[in-house]
């Protein structure tokens, strides 16, 4: 490792962070537009869930909604056929629950870490 490089526990998953924002910056696309792409190449590619999940962040931010997926979903259908939309339709579904699942055990951790900073200042009182 070189000394400008930061050790991670998450080294695949900060790559691929990188990698989805630095598409970002690069493209001409507003960034709405270049997740609807983004969204699209998944569903061509029968992308996994965990894919979905990594996108979910930049495409809420891009302004993207479900029902938006679901217009992509339709878009896309007569092209990749129904195989892949269904399969689609899952994983995304599987992916917005890792991200749901995620926002809570942070949220939880948040939450126990005031408990017990609550708990320390009133001890000192």
């Amino acid at each position: 490792m070189s000394e400008n490089e930061i050790e991670t526990d998450t080294p695949v998953s900060d790559t691929l962070l990188a990698m989805t924002v630095t598409s970002l910056e690069n493209s001409d696309l507003v960034p709405r537009e270049l997740m609807i792409a983004r969204i699209a190449a998944l569903v061509a590619v029968d992308a996994p869930a965990a894919s979905y999940a990594l996108n979910a962040v930049p495409a809420a931010d891009s302004g993207i909604t479900l029902d938006d997926v679901e217009d992509i979903l339709v878009a896309v259908a007569p092209i990749v056929g129904t195989t892949r939309i269904v399969s689609a339709a899952a994983n995304i579904a599987e992916g917005l629950g890792f991200v749901i699942a995620l926002a809570e055990a942070e949220l939880e951790e948040e939450l126990e870490e005031e408990a017990e900073l609550d708990a320390a200042l009133e001890a000192e009182d």
